[in-house]
This record gives structure tokens, sequence and C-alpha cells, in this order.
């Protein structure tokens, strides 16, 4: 292993935003003091302005999603680290629009206080806020998790969706409960074969044997509850489908697939990944009506992978396919003609 190519860890997240925002001038603006990125386009018929954000090293979540039918602005913390609710409250207040700012927070620690933090001072000041709390992660599903499900890559799937609704001018309160039914309909199940790699030391976080995987990462790269022997991919696949057809609710039989790489996935594989499962839920009379394939929720360089299943209710697929203009979410015929 070797150490990242990094000048100062200490101004790396400063330093990629400044050029993320530059490569992508047209479409975002960074603010400093305290850092926060805004779309430089939203829809004239937005009513309420949308807020993420979260531990850096996951890219291209969440900056990526900024732009016309998506995100409004986002906050960005340090790597695996919460903003701190100055940035969301700066970040909220830049896009609130007449009816106010709807947050949408992945299920850690940090990152519900420090939103919870600025929502309260937001409504000090005047302004309207609701919060759409991600918690899709089936590996954290057990009481002895302190938190309960963790926020993972299905917060893409919930900002793509609230992005079409929002510009299709629903109001806080309606935009608040879709994204609680997408964030419920949804499950997502990672494993991984290595760490990822501590940008200053150039080391794994933790050692796993060549035979081993961590079934139920996180995207902070925690550990799994539990090790397995490395089986075949098909196997691997079939397991962790059923596992997540079995935790989803119950409803319609038409779902959105999200193969989403952990970092060092290459698209080879991922691809590879997602023949194997759309074969799978066909197998299980299960009907893919949607699907997004790539890296979009990152763990660093970490070695692996995530699935993310929703549940589609009617309406849904319409908004899964509205345009946008993003730098990093698709927007082409083969998206939206699937």
């Amino acid at each position: 292993m070797t150490a990242a190519f990094v000048s100062d860890e200490r101004d790396l997240v400063q330093a990629a935003c400044a050029g993320f925002a530059e490569a992508h001038g047209h479409l975002i603006e960074m603010r400093d003091d305290p850092l926060h990125l805004v779309a430089r386009q939203r829809h004239p018929g937005r009513r309420v302005g949308l807020v993420s954000g979260g531990g850096s090293g996951h890219e291209p979540l969440h900056a990526g999603f900024l732009g016309r039918g998506m995100l409004d602005a986002v906050a960005p913390g340090q790597v695996f680290a919460s903003p701190h609710n100055r940035q969301v409250y700066e970040a909220s207040r830049a896009v609130a629009g007449p009816e106010g700012v709807l947050h949408i927070v992945k299920n850690y620690t940090g990152d519900r206080i420090n939103f919870g933090i600025a929502a309260e001072r937001l409504r000090q000041d005047g302004v309207a806020v609701r919060r759409v709390l991600v918690d899709d992660d089936l590996a954290t599903d057990r009481d002895d998790t302190a938190t309960g499900r963790r926020g993972t890559a299905a917060t893409v799937v919930v900002e793509k969706i609230l992005g079409a609704a929002a510009d299709a001018g629903l109001c806080l309160g309606e935009l608040a409960e879709l994204g609680t039914r997408v964030g419920a309909a949804s499950r997502s199940l990672a494993v991984a074969s290595r760490s990822y790699t501590t940008l200053r030391a150039g080391e794994p976080a933790f050692e796993l044997d060549p035979g081993q995987l961590e079934y139920g990462v996180g995207i902070h790269g925690e550990r799994a509850a539990t090790s397995i022997a490395r089986p075949a991919l098909s196997r691997l696949l079939e397991r962790m489908v059923t596992d997540l057809l079995t935790a989803m609710p119950t409803g319609g039989s038409e779902v959105l697939l999200v193969v989403n790489g952990l970092g060092s996935a290459t698209a080879l594989e991922l691809y590879s990944i997602f023949g194997h499962v759309s074969r799978i839920l066909a197998d299980n009379g299960v009907r893919l009506a949607a699907s997004l394939v790539g890296t979009y929720v990152a763990a660093l360089d970490m070695r692996g992978f995530s699935l993310t299943l929703t549940r589609l209710a009617p309406g849904w697929l319409d908004l899964w396919r509205a345009p946008s203009v993003t730098p990093a979410f698709p927007n082409h015929d083969e998206v939206l003609s699937r």
C-alpha cells in the first residue's frame, strides 16, 4: 500500500471541493466559511430547497447530485465525518424556497445531530424545515444497533425521486412524506473483500484473509458483523438478493436496482454483477423496472460493492426517469428508456 496523492490531508476536502466546483462551474458554486456547495440552476416550479450532505470519501455522493432535477445545496464534512451544523445552516439558508427546505439525512449519529441543530436555527429564523431520514442498510437492521439501520446507497434513489417531485411543485409536507416512503421501500446490502486504505498511512483500515468476505460493511468502512468464507459470485448474489427481498416491505412486483461500487470495483465487475442479479430477480418473479450501475456511493477505495432494491409505488418510476442535469447522475437515452 502507498499513501494517497494528497498534498495536505487537513485541506483535502476543501481542495477537492474547489476543484470539483471549478470543473463543473456551469452547474455548481462553492462557498467558503463555512464550506458548502450550491446548484446554479433550479426549476422555476420548485417551492422547496433540497439539502443533503455528510462525510466526504463517498464521492460522487453528495456533490455530484447537485443541479436541476436533484439537490439544491450540499454540506460536505471531513472524510467519514459529519458536516458542522453551521455548514448545514448556511447551505439551507442559501437555497430555501418560499415553502422552506427539506433535509435529506443518512442515519448516522453525527449527521442527525448536526442537521437537527441546523434545523432548529432555521426554524428560529422563520424557515420551515422537514427531514427525510434514509435508513436502508440491512446489515444493521438489528436490535443491538443503537441508531438502527445505517443510511447508505438508497440515498441516491431518495435524492433523485425527491428532486423530480420538487420540480413538479410538491409542497414541503408532501416531499417529506414521499421521501419517507421511498426510504422505507428501500434496502441495501454491501460486501467487501478488502478494507479501504487510510489516507495518511496508506495502510488498510482492517485486515481480511484472502478467502474471506465482510458481509454487511458500512460506507464509512465499518466492518461487518459477519465475515464469511468467500463463495462463488453466483451463490453470493443469490444470498444477497434473497436477504434483501426477505427484508423488503410487501407491495408491487416492480423494483429499482442500484449496483454500486465501493471504490475499487471495476465497471466490468459491476455490470457482470448487474447481469447476475437481474436474472436472479426474474427467477424470483420480480420485475426489474429501472436500474443504476456504477460507483455512486464509495467508501474511499474499499474493494466491494452494494446492492440496493427499492420496491416501486405508482408514479415513482416517472420521477426516477425525469430529466436532471448534475455532474454525476446519468441522464441519457439508455437510462431514461429503461
